[in-house]
């Protein structure tokens, strides 16, 4: 079954033009062409990627972090209780108002105190704004570094600047050195974000982000196989271009240095709508949808590959509403750029302030005993 289904998977009439295929991409005469084989190099790459981002974090980012003065909510920690803990960690995080009576009745406290409770121990599992500098300052600096290396890898080629010639001579592309570590490097960095993901924050936006990663890793891993190569690196380039603006912006965020935030996700905004909604689909996916038709008849690679392409479009699209929303919220005045992908830290006012004693057959009111009940909640 595994060889008919290696057999089929490898057949050559589905991912080239007619009459060529796999055989049209032996290395001869010195010219180097792509080869499967070569994707294992992406694991440990991957692999040195996740011990990288920890050294990374803990000698630069801690560092930058205080040097720009983030600076952490100070957060109530919750006291434990069995029965309010084993209900959050098995039935839900957020009770509705017959478990909370039910819960009441189980542990003698008021539903003030529950609420609170459960509002403090949501807060306590949120990542703090140190983990969220240190995640956006590692990202930031391999989407820049990889949008240089890009952009140096490819300005001197003609499909730069003249799209069509992605397919002159396709599927016999020459393999340069550039694009190989720009490959591999790309694939092991996403690779690295697939496999760190569960400890990574986790956004509104959490499952688009699993698609985006599988999608590119397909993507990249396709168009390196069947030697879609020239067309690969203009798309990674593209994605390049905008991500590390809004590292960046993110990174001003959570220092608190609001108009650097506000200006950077400006030109960040504006960079993402031009490369992802313009660059990226009338140029590029009209190149890729178009013009291979034009010399060869349509075949299931060709599908596939746009297929891809149309995908990641769906996300761009969806990215840029949440983007055009967080940019509409600051234009009027100079508030804060706030991620609307980030999950808010929940607050409590003062009049929500409960004493701590448990409510049992009417032995307190209102968190007071009742010779002390005439007390400012100002004293509290």
């Amino acid at each position: 079954m595994l060889f008919g289904l290696s057999e089929w998977f490898w057949n050559e009439r589905l991912w080239f033009p007619e009459g060529l295929g796999w055989a049209n991409l032996e290395d001869r005469d010195g010219v180097i062409y792509s080869k499967a084989a070569d994707l294992w190099v992406t694991l440990p790459i991957a692999l040195a990627f996740l011990i990288i981002r920890q050294v990374f974090e803990r000698t630069v980012a801690i560092p930058l972090a205080a040097t720009m003065g983030v600076k952490e909510k100070v957060r109530v920690h919750v006291a434990h209780d069995p029965v309010l803990e084993s209900y959050f960690k098995i039935t839900s995080k957020n009770p509705k108002q017959g478990e909370i009576e039910s819960l009441g009745k189980k542990t003698g406290y008021s539903e003030r105190r529950i609420h609170r409770w459960f509002r403090r121990r949501r807060n306590q599992e949120r990542p703090n704004q140190l983990k969220k500098f240190r995640e956006a300052s590692w990202r930031f600096t391999f989407y820049l570094l990889a949008f240089i290396a890009g952009l140096a890898a490819l300005v001197d080629k003609p499909w730069f600047y003249k799209m069509e010639e992605m397919w002159a001579g396709f599927p016999m592309l020459p393999l340069l050195p550039s694009q190989y570590w720009y490959y591999m490097i790309e694939l092991g960095f996403y690779m690295s974000l697939l496999f760190s993901v569960a400890s990574d924050v986790k956004r509104k936006d959490f499952k688009e982000q699993i698609v985006h990663h599988v999608a590119t890793i397909l993507l990249i891993s396709f168009s390196w196989v069947v030697n879609y190569i020239r067309a690969g690196t203009l798309i990674m380039l593209v994605h390049d271009a905008s991500d590390y603006l809004l590292e960046s912006a993110k990174m001003f965020n959570y220092a608190g240095w609001r108009k650097a935030c506000n200006y950077i996700f400006i030109v960040f905004a504006v960079s993402f709508i031009i490369t992802r909604l313009v660059i990226f689909p009338f140029w590029i996916i009209h190149t890729t949808w178009v013009y291979p038709v034009t010399v060869y008849r349509p075949f299931f690679g060709y599908y596939f590959f746009n297929g891809l392409l149309f995908v990641l479009l769906c996300l761009h699209i969806f990215w840029a509403v949440l983007i055009l929303r967080m940019a509409i919220k600051f234009l009027p005045g100079n508030n804060i750029v706030e991620d609307e992908r980030s999950d808010r830290e929940e607050t409590e006012s003062d009049d929500e302030e409960d004493d701590e004693t448990p409510v049992k057959n009417g032995a307190v009111q209102n968190g007071h005993s009742p010779l002390n009940n005439n007390h400012h909640r100002k004293n509290e």
